[in-house]
Order: C-alpha cells, then sequence, then structure tokens
C-alpha cells in the first residue's frame, strides 16, 4: 500500500538522522526520562573524535563544550553530517540544549536545534512596522485583526480540539469569529464591509458542505501527514483526525476569501460612486470583470503556496522509481494536497459572484434612495 511505503521511508530518514545526529539517545532508550529540560547555551569549544558512517552518511564525531546563559559548562557529543545541512556546531554559535534526567539520576545532554527566537521576534517586529508604516490606520487596523485572529486560533480553536471538542465544529466557530472580528478591523465598521462579511460567511458556508461531501466520498481520514500518525499515536489520540483535516481545510480557505471578498465589494462601492447611473446589472457585469481578473492571479498563487509547502513531500514520492502516476495521485497524502487546493480554489471562483451580487444590489439601491431614505421608483 502506497501510504504504508512512504511511512517507512520516510520514517526510515527520521531514523537515520536521528541515530546519527544525536548518539547518545540509544542509550537512553534502556533509562525512563522523569524530566526534561530546555536551555540557551553557546559553543565554546570543538574537538574532533572519530569519522564514522551509518546507514550509507558519511558524520564526524565531536566533543562540544558549551556555556550555559547560568553560566555552567557542559561537555556534550554531536555528529555533523557531511554534506547535509544541520545544527551549525561552530565555535560561538548558539545552541538549544535539551536535558533529560532519567530514573536513576543520569543526566543527558545533547543539542536540539539552533537558537533563533531572538531574530524570529525581530522579523515579526519587522513586518508589523513595514505593515503600519505603509498602510497607515488601516495598516495598523490590520495587524491588529492578525493578532486577534492568531488569538482565536491559539486561545479557542486549538485548546478546544485538544480537549475534545469536535474539529469541524470549533474549527466553524473560531473562523466565523476569525472573519467577523478581522475584517472589521481592518476595514471599518460599514455597509462595504458588513456585506464583505455576509459574502465571506455564505461562501465559507458552501465550501464546508462541498468539503464535508468530498471527503466523505473520495474517503480521507486524515492520515496525509506525518504530524497525523504523531496526532493518532500521541495523547492527542482521541482527537478525530478527518475533522481536523476539515478544520484546516476551512481555516485555509478563510485565509483567502476575505481578500476577495473586500476587494469585490470596494470595487463595486466604487464603480457605483463613479456613475449613479448605474444599474443593478451594469454593476454586477463590470464588478464580474474586474474580479475574474483577481481570482485568475489568486488560484494560482493557491495551488503554488500548497504546492511549495509539500515540496519534500513530492521529492519523496518521484524517489520511488516503480510507482506510476495514478497511483501517486491515489495516495491520500497527494490526494489531501489536491483537495484542499481545490476547495480553496472553488471558494474563490463562488466567492467572486456571491460577493459581487450582494454589493451590486446594496450600492446600486443606495445609489436610488431619495434623502427621505425610501427608495425612488422610476
Amino acid at each position: 500500500m502506497i501510504c504504508q511505503r512512504i511511512h517507512r521511508y520516510y520514517y526510515g530518514v527520521i531514523a537515520c538522522m536521528i541515530a546519527c545526529i544525536i548518539p547518545m539517545v540509544a542509550g537512553a532508550q534502556s533509562a525512563t526520562i522523569t524530566k526534561t529540560e530546555h536551555m540557551v547555551g553557546t559553543i565554546e569549544n570543538k574537538i574532533f573524535i572519530t569519522d564514522s558512517e551509518e546507514f550509507g552518511l558519511q558524520r564526524k564525531l565531536y566533543q562540544l563544550v558549551i556555556k550555559l546563559q547560568d553560566g555552567e559548562l557542559l561537555k556534550t557529543e554531536h555528529a555533523d553530517i557531511q554534506g547535509k545541512p544541520g545544527t551549525p556546531t561552530e565555535v560561538g554559535k548558539k545552541v538549544v540544549i535539551e536535558r533529560m534526567h532519567t530514573a536513576d539520576g543520569e543526566v543527558l545532554n545533547f543539542i536540539r536545534e539552533p537558537y533563533r527566537y531572538g531574530k524570529i521576534l525581530w522579523c515579526i517586529i519587522f513586518f508589523f512596522l513595514i505593515g503600519i508604516l505603509l498602510g497607515g490606520k488601516k495598516g495598523f487596523s490590520s495587524m491588529l485583526g492578525l493578532v486577534l485572529s492568531i488569538a482565536i486560533l491559539l486561545f479557542f480553536i486549538v485548546p478546544q480540539i485538544i480537549a475534545g471538542r469536535s474539529p469541524l465544529l470549533i474549527s466553524i466557530i473560531g473562523c466565523i469569529a476569525i472573519a467577523i472580528c478581522s475584517i472589521y478591523l481592518a476595514h471599518g465598521f460599514n455597509r462595504r464591509t458588513t456585506i464583505a462579511v455576509i459574502s465571506t460567511v455564505i461562501t465559507l458556508i458552501i465550501a464546508i458542505v462541498l468539503a464535508v461531501f468530498v471527503t466523505n466520498w473520495l474517503p480521507l481520514a486524515g492520515l496525509g501527514t506525518e504530524e497525523a500518525l504523531f496526532v493518532m499515536t500521541g495523547p492527542l489520540s482521541h482527537v478525530n483526525l478527518q475533522g481536523l483535516l476539515l478544520g484546516g481545510m476551512i481555516i485555509g480557505t478563510l485565509g483567502i476569501l476575505d481578500d476577495i471578498t473586500t476587494a469585490q465589494t470596494a470595487a463595486i462601492d466604487e464603480l457605483s460612486k463613479a456613475d449613479h447611473s448605474f444599474t443593478f446589472a451594469e454593476l454586477y457585469q463590470r464588478g464580474m470583470s474586474i474580479g475574474q481578473e483577481h481570482i485568475a492571479s489568486l488560484i494560482n498563487s493557491l495551488a503554488l503556496a500548497y504546492a511549495g509547502a509539500s515540496l519534500p513531500l513530492f521529492l519523496l514520492f518521484f524517489t520511488e522509481q516503480d510507482l506510476s502516476w495514478w497511483l501517486v495521485i491515489n495516495s491520500e497524502f497527494i490526494a489531501e494536497e489536491i483537495i484542499r487546493t481545490l476547495i480553496g480554489s472553488t471558494a474563490l471562483l463562488l466567492a467572486v459572484p456571491i460577493a459581487t451580487f450582494l454589493a451590486a444590489r446594496a450600492f446600486q439601491l443606495g445609489n436610488h434612495t431619495n434623502s427621505t431614505g425610501h427608495v425612488c421608483r422610476h
């Protein structure tokens, strides 16, 4: 079975890397880990020990002297794999140390990964500054909307799913809350924004129905990633993986929907202001012309975004020379990415006529409303 073959291949690579990079883990297998700590240290010295080869990979084993932030010095062994990028072990580099305490009192230290937390914070600050400087007040309000969206994701959606709630239901509730809050914060409380919110929610509901139908029709179980396997076998084994897959599709779809609905609604609004004589049919036709240009680029961008995220997976498939194309496409790995892309793209296509229809109707009626608030009849 293709899924089983890829799983074995993938985990073989992971096992190989772990065995080469963290040799002391093998010695810890016979001991029970009672406590794990993580610290940051700087490599003070690097002493070569020996060359070796495992699983066809050449590696050099070093003894590293690392100074922790509290001044403590520790020694640990680390293997650099030749020709492969990994944890930098040059003198002066900051790394994350994982310290494991075993039941028999033994303490094991090894390098987990490079320390990059501070640099990530600077990247985030730079992004926010660029958004505020270039976007002005709208940029600032958009950043607030982004922060709120992340907060809903981290403090509502994720905890509720971990607690055993339905991933699909929680994702729907969370996405509607994100759509309402983020769009209003970014674009203000006005009729244009309200139409965009309504259009987004309607399209999102249609996308949910399509996603549920297609996922059950194929069927897809949500086992298309190695992360899903960790969820299935770990402390989160109670989580419904198919619901998690659907929730991920919905959240990803929402991320592109608000762009098309707000842009489309704004375009119709500006058209109606430019010429008050436009009828509903004229507004709708001109709006669809604008929307079609917009979605032509967005659909390609969406497909490339998903393909880029799955590039390592494509490489793994192409190394299996005995697999035919239909078998590759039939596998859950690729099928999930295809359906994820198709659901998002379908939502984009549907969002254009929905937002255009609602906006054209609302703004055309607004243009024909007299000063007393009654609709003029011609």
